[in-house]
């Protein structure tokens, strides 16, 4: 065994205190809902294939995510923001144990516990890895494919063990959000081998068997997704994902020539010691080839991907996992180096700078957090609308939403919630229903309610500070 169970305690610890405080404290916010929303509709429908949003399939992301929030659900038999957000803590918590145990062979035990610690207190991760988005999900599954196939490959085990493990991990990728990761994993083999001279690896049919374990994880949904829903509508919403971030479709310069900058910060404090590696001053020629390549294969497509007219710094978050790998390796092999003129000589003061780091991230998570769930606490507006509308409407009632786009609020809401397209769908027996502003003249002018009082209990705004009208009728023979 190459490692400690003591060293898999202390990266376990370390992530509690990052990730676990407070993690359910601050109301679902951004695009959280359409994680959970669908999740709660798989569990309340069985349909685990096609994923709903607002009654409507939602075809803009795989479900991978949403199957996870539905798990943890069922798991621990309650639905709330931690349980919610647990799956992207433990997400990030499994790349940080996989560079602690695979990561020592050619780390060493001290370069795979930095490269973990590095990994779990980067801000970017710490952001992500705390809310229910795809991005935690993502790059973990991105990261580990690149730990998975970089030790083993450093290792020089069998080309099926090189291939085989990443290839599940880029294909659960394509479940979780799209083929963006294949750019950062095969900038990072392409790279390796490149300085390695082992391009026949490239070539092996383990690499071709892995490819389509890798799709036929991906075809395993595609499939039968397509098959349920309108096949041609998923296609383009599929192209557009991609083809929209090319053409710059809503470009913003301002936000555009930001990109490269708050990618950097992702990585913070961490991408404060790049300026001081020197390459140069790895002693072990294979070492230094392999830094050199990690540096090629992180920042290529970190580049690249940031100066897309259309793409956002989060894109960019897989270079996180190789960015780590490459900074623990320059602190394994000494290779950090204080600009000449400057007084201070002794390597024990990176050591020393590595520790208030990771102090910089548990202080975050044990300090930063709580405080903010305190502060924050009557500022959620989300749960202000909730709680208005389990004010008026009965816990055992049903609450008919009628065409309401997408609507987190609808995650608090304790009455039972369902979707229906037009008022015409409106059953017989309903008691409240909600629409949105602009539709409620329709609402009182359905011929169909000419006998039943209709009246407006309340007026609530959305996440997006819209607003949507709560309706009761009275019954069908109520006076």
């Amino acid at each position: 065994m190459n490692w400690r169970p003591s060293d898999i305690v202390l990266v376990v610890v370390v992530w509690a205190a990052i990730y676990l405080p407070a993690l359910g404290s601050l109301a679902i916010k951004g695009e959280e809902g359409r994680r959970i929303l669908p999740a709660i509709s798989m569990l309340e429908t069985g349909d685990y294939v096609v994923p709903e949003v607002g009654g409507k399939s939602y075809f803009r992301k795989p479900p991978l995510v949403n199957w996870l929030v539905a798990a943890s659900f069922r798991i621990f038999g309650a639905r709330n923001e931690w349980t919610a957000r647990l799956p992207s803590a433990l997400a990030v918590l499994s790349v940080a144990m996989a560079l602690v145990i695979l990561g020592r062979p050619c780390l060493g035990r001290r370069g795979a516990m930095l490269a973990a610690c590095m990994w779990l207190t980067n801000v970017g991760m710490i952001e992500k890895g705390r809310l229910i988005e795809i991005e935690a999900l993502y790059v973990a599954l991105s990261g580990l494919a690149i730990v998975f196939w970089l030790s083993f490959v450093l290792q020089k085990k069998s080309p099926w063990l090189i291939w085989i493990p990443a290839s599940v991990f880029l294909g659960l990728g394509l479940l979780a959000k799209g083929p963006l990761h294949l750019a950062f994993f095969y900038a990072i083999v392409v790279a390796v081998l490149w300085r390695t001279r082992q391009w026949r690896l490239l070539v092996h049919p383990a690499h071709f068997v892995g490819l389509a374990i890798m799709l036929g994880i991906f075809a395993s949904w595609a499939v039968p997704f397509l098959h349920r829903t309108a096949p041609q509508i998923a296609m383009v919403r599929w192209s557009s994902q991609f083809t929209g971030r090319l053409e710059g479709t809503g470009f913003k310069f301002s936000s555009w020539v930001q990109n490269i900058p708050r990618g950097l910060f992702y990585f913070f404090p961490w991408v404060l010691l790049f300026p001081f590696v020197r390459f140069v001053k790895i002693h072990d020629p294979a070492q230094r080839r392999l830094a050199r390549a990690l540096a090629w294969g992180t920042a290529v497509p970190f580049v690249v991907v940031n100066l897309i007219p259309g793409g956002v710094a989060r894109y960019s978050m897989p270079a996180l996992v190789p960015a780590s790998w490459l900074l623990a390796l320059s602190f394994a092999e000494n290779a950090l180096q204080w600009p000449q003129g400057m007084a201070v000589r002794n390597t024990r003061v990176w050591a020393q700078i590595a520790l208030v780091f990771i102090g910089f991230g548990l202080a975050i998570g044990l300090v930063g957090y709580p405080i903010a769930a305190v502060i924050l606490r009557n500022r959620q507006h989300v749960k202000k609308a909730a709680n208005q509308l389990n004010a008026l409407v009965p816990e055992g009632e049903t609450l008919y939403a009628v065409d309401p786009d997408y609507q987190p609020v609808f995650f608090y809401v304790r009455s039972h919630v369902k979707y229906i397209g037009d008022m015409e769908d409106l059953p017989v027996d309903a008691r409240y229903f909600l629409v949105r502003v602009g539709h409620e003249a329709a609402a009182l002018a359905a011929g169909q309610w000419a006998q039943r009082r209709v009246r407006p209990l309340a007026r609530v705004r959305d996440y997006s500070r819209r607003e949507m009208i709560l309706f009761e009728m009275a019954p069908p023979n109520g006076r």
